[in-house]
């Protein structure tokens, strides 16, 4: 079979795949072949690890029998129907993206970044700056999405003794499960953290941002393309919101005239979020695990619906 990697693998990641894959298992990597000559070596894929272009898969290669996405995200790829299986890596950046926003609401709340700054410059603040510092300890807290990364967040936060509150449209465990139920409940908000599917296109909305209270925090580590960001930039601008974590945005990388790396109470970490030690290793764990499930025909871990978004 012939496996085509997409994904730019570390030197320690390549070896251990070229050490585990079954012998039938002819592996051509992205990385190792001239730009001109990659999309034919995928047109010959059987096994498919990687996230390449989705203009690729016009026409769909037509000898594939599994895709192993290497993100969590898979929304660039809802307009495709394969009738192969395809699975993406469940929750496993979900710990790391949650300890991100969870690092950066407090940086926000404790002054880190500006301390950060006033190091660099060698400049000595102290006292002034201690009554502007708040608490995580019990706030208020709004996660919209109920998945594997949002259930990550409320779990560190209840070491904070935080308040949490889930909106999730089709899950009974949460508590709010329509827009009007979460814009009711908005205005009593310290921190709302997003963790919506690119599929939830502009939910965070500019009525939602205009309900929460001044003081509070936005966080957004789902997909930059669920938060009306012009209207967001405009409530950081003008001091109707308290200050912002954005692990993504809607455009990627972020341009360099984007105002938003200019508004000192914002805090990006530029889709770093899900960065973990063994992060290529843990991708090809996960596809060689499915490699055994497809070929002794078992149930795929993480096995998703590109039309569904999930």
């Amino acid at each position: 079979m012939h496996l085509f990697v997409y994904s730019a693998l570390s030197d320690s990641a390549r070896t251990e795949l070229l050490r585990q894959l079954p012998a039938a298992v002819r592996p051509v990597f992205r990385t190792d072949i001239p730009a001109d000559e990659q999309p034919a070596a995928f047109q010959a894929a059987e096994l498919l690890l990687g996230n390449p272009p989705p203009e690729w898969f016009a026409p769909m290669p037509p000898a594939l029998r599994f895709w192993q996405i290497d993100s969590a995200g898979i929304d660039r790829y809802q307009q495709l129907q394969p009738a192969f299986p395809v699975a993406n890596m469940g929750d496993f950046f979900a710990w790391p993206c949650a300890e991100t926003m969870v690092a950066g609401l407090l940086g926000l709340l404790r002054y880190v970044p500006e301390l950060a700054v006033w190091q660099a410059e060698k400049r000595w603040v102290g006292n002034p700056i201690r009554p502007l510092m708040r608490l995580l300890r019990h706030q208020r807290v709004v996660v919209l999405g109920s998945g594997a990364i949002g259930q990550a967040v409320a779990q560190q936060l209840t070491g904070f003794g935080c308040h949490v509150q889930f909106l999730a449209r089709t899950d009974p465990s949460a508590q709010l499960h329509s827009r009007e139920q979460l814009q009711a409940v908005l205005p009593h908000t310290d921190i709302v953290v997003n963790c919506l599917p690119g599929s939830a296109d502009g939910f965070f909305s500019a009525d939602l941002i205009a309900a929460l209270p001044e003081h509070a925090l936005y966080a957004s580590v789902g997909r930059g393309n669920t938060t009306d960001e012009p209207a967001l930039i405009v409530a950081l601008q003008s001091g109707r919101l308290g200050g912002a974590v954005l692990d993504v945005t809607a455009q990627e990388p972020l341009p360099a005239n984007s105002p938003l790396w200019n508004i000192p109470r914002v805090l990006l970490t530029q889709h770093s979020g899900g960065g973990q030690p063994g992060e290529d290793e843990g991708k090809v764990a996960v596809f060689l695990r499915n490699l055994r499930h497809l070929l002794l025909q078992e149930p795929l871990e993480n096995k998703v619906q590109l039309r569904q978004g999930y």
